[in-house]
């Protein structure tokens, strides 16, 4: 029996080791789950994670229950199908996928997840950044995925509804050790409904493009939408894509932020990006671990995040061996050999 332990980070502990799992078939014990946070234990979409994935795999897990510390996760061979679940909360959607994804691997029929949350909803990744960055990438790499967004939903209230397709798939080593040069950047605003006399979703592609093409970049193509949500919110995607990777930068409005300002976060982010020899965004280097391990391969991460560091640990708890080298230029190269 493995164990865990998820005492120095948050969901992302859970969610890798119970994926790994769910891909090995033996079972694993996570203790201390988000114990040095404020509200220790399993959150409502934490629970979400563990159920969709005890059905999938017909797993036995001991309780899962808002507030469980300690679970115990004994999966069976992972099937395809359809399920629908639903969070409850705000809680995000895509890292519910997340947890998902690695299950390509080992299906033999599609798999389909309805499910219903928040899509747009702080520290996640919104929906168009896992449309349309983290999606499009491995697809590069042989994963056969689809998604499809049926409601957008904010926090508090959530309420949005996506759909994820898996189709059994054969991944290649995921080799990204250098981005070449940039070819388009594009944008994707959003906003609810309750923002539409502000013409918020207007405002912030308007000023992201300004900033763009204030430091020389075309802007290729922009959409943006007003879409019905139970909650008042508005995201931002600047997407950019190069030679040999594709990233994507984007940055949630909220009370008190100006459209304006939240065009100048996902810009500026991406700015910093740009001007290092990253080839892979934030978001992208802690997930593509998992990859990495699975598949092999290499790329090159802006910087040594506590998330790269606990993944890379829960990780190597199933006998996977991560190389994380720390350049001169403060860069990070993460490798592994193919498998």
């Amino acid at each position: 029996m493995r164990v865990v332990s998820g005492q120095t980070g948050g969901g992302q502990i859970l969610r890798t080791a119970l994926s790994l799992s769910a891909l090995d078939g033996r079972p694993v014990t996570v203790r201390d789950i988000r114990s040095s946070r404020p509200t220790p234990g399993l959150k409502r979409q934490h629970c979400a994670v563990v159920e969709t994935l005890a059905k999938i795999c017909e797993a036995t897990v001991s309780d899962v229950s808002v507030g469980t510390e300690t679970l115990t996760f004994e999966p069976d061979v992972p099937t395809g199908g359809e399920f629908t679940v639903d969070i409850g909360t705000a809680g995000s959607l895509t890292l519910l996928f997340d947890a998902l994804l690695p299950l390509a691997t080992v299906i033999d029929e599609p798999l389909t997840v309805r499910a219903t949350g928040g899509t747009d909803v702080r520290w996640a990744p919104t929906v168009a950044w896992y449309d349309q960055v983290k999606l499009p990438l491995l697809a590069h790499f042989g994963l056969d995925a689809a998604l499809r967004l049926d409601h957008t939903g904010f926090y508090p209230s959530g309420g949005g509804e996506a759909t994820l397709t898996l189709t059994p798939s054969t991944l290649a080593p995921i080799t990204i050790p250098i981005r070449g040069t940039l070819n388009a950047v594009t944008i994707s605003s959003k906003a609810s409904t309750h923002l539409r006399k502000a013409n918020v979703a207007e405002r912030q592609a308007i000023e992201a493009r300004r900033l763009l093409e204030a430091d020389g970049h075309e802007v290729a193509a922009q959409t943006v939408s007003t879409v019905e949500s139970a909650s008042p919110g508005s995201s931002l995607l600047v997407r950019a894509a190069y030679d040999s990777t594709v990233v994507g930068f984007d940055a949630l409005g909220e009370k008190g932020k100006t459209a304006e300002n939240v065009a100048a976060a996902a810009v500026n982010t991406f700015r910093k990006f740009h001007a290092s020899g990253a080839t892979v965004d934030s978001f992208l280097a802690d997930q593509l671990l998992l990859w990495l391990a699975l598949c092999g391969g290499e790329f090159v991460a802006p910087k040594l995040s506590g998330h790269v560091e606990t993944n890379r640990e829960v990780i190597s708890r199933f006998g996977y061996d991560i190389d994380v080298c720390e350049e001169e230029t403060g860069l990070i190269r993460c490798s592994a050999p193919s498998s």
